[in-house]
């Protein structure tokens, strides 16, 4: 199969393809007698793999790693679960995060609907972003 029906198959552009050739995510393909890349019809599962675990939030780098060690025949269930174990933590502190600033900029709103803008003399900040406002 031709690069055009690779990316067709799996939803990617040619050249997300040559990219993850370039960074050896995809092995390199055969080549055709003119020169043109020829794929064989098993990668189509390897770039669903790959977007899947893109999907889960999994870095190309990461995702690399897991596919060398498949590529190796070693087993990648443990060192993918610490993966995602890693993820859902650095998730579960982003979410903490989103919501400390939500509150915050829901004081800020309260606060700025209060404020005179008459008040504003600054000419180089906005009195509604302040820290001593929240």
């Amino acid at each position: 199969m031709k690069i055009g029906e690779l990316a067709n198959e799996t939803g990617l552009s040619t050249k997300t393809i040559r990219y993850y050739e370039d960074i050896g995510i995809l092995p390199e393909p055969g080549r055709q007698a003119n020169g043109y890349r020829s794929y064989n019809p098993s990668i189509i599962d390897r770039v669903g793999f790959i977007k899947d675990a893109q999907a889960s939030g999994l870095s190309l780098v990461e995702i690399q790693i897991i596919l060398e060690l498949r590529d190796e025949g070693e087993s990648t269930c443990e060192h993918t679960v610490r993966l995602l174990e890693s993820h859902l933590e650095a998730v579960e502190h982003q979410i903490i995060d989103l919501h400390r600033t939500k509150a915050q900029l829901q004081k800020m709103i309260i606060k700025a609907k209060a404020l005179d803008p008459a008040d504003c003399q600054n000419p180089n900040r906005c009195q509604t972003i302040s820290a001593t406002h929240l």
